[in-house]
């Protein structure tokens, strides 16, 4: 019998870095000032080792050459457990919702932290943690 159960969801921000400084001008826009996606909101389904996790991404600057192509989900302390890609761009569908199914979390780990990944910049932007259910 399969155990669902929504996780708690913190949100983490990563602090600004010497070059996001110089991409800030008062007139930038979100698009121009954000490098990477943001997740906004993980829920957990476990079962056994394996859970399915909803993760929602928002890409303000969504466009074919420049966008949210993925996530990866990490443990607390870095290791990477889990990684989705995403073939296309979601440009009319923001923020957007999509399942990563079967990711494989060892018993002790207690939390996982999702992190976004965009064409240009790579892996960061806000991250969530979310606390998984009793497995």
């Amino acid at each position: 019998m399969a155990l669902a159960l929504a996780g708690v969801v913190l949100a983490g921000c990563r602090s600004a870095g010497p070059d996001d400084a110089a991409d800030a001008s008062p007139s930038a826009t979100a698009a121009e000032t954000q490098r990477h996606p943001d997740v906004l909101e993980v829920v957990a389904d476990c079962a056994g080792k394996t859970c399915d996790l909803e993760v929602t991404i928002s890409s303000p600057y969504d466009t074919p050459q420049r966008y949210a192509d993925g996530w990866r989900v990490l443990t607390e302390d870095g290791v990477v457990l889990g990684v989705h890609t995403l073939a296309h761009d979601h440009a009319g569908e923001q923020p957007f919702t999509r399942t990563q199914r079967g990711v494989e979390i060892p018993r002790e780990v207690e939390a996982v932290v999702v992190e976004g990944r965009d064409q240009e910049h790579g892996f960061g932007g806000r991250t969530v943690t979310v606390t998984l259910p009793d497995r």
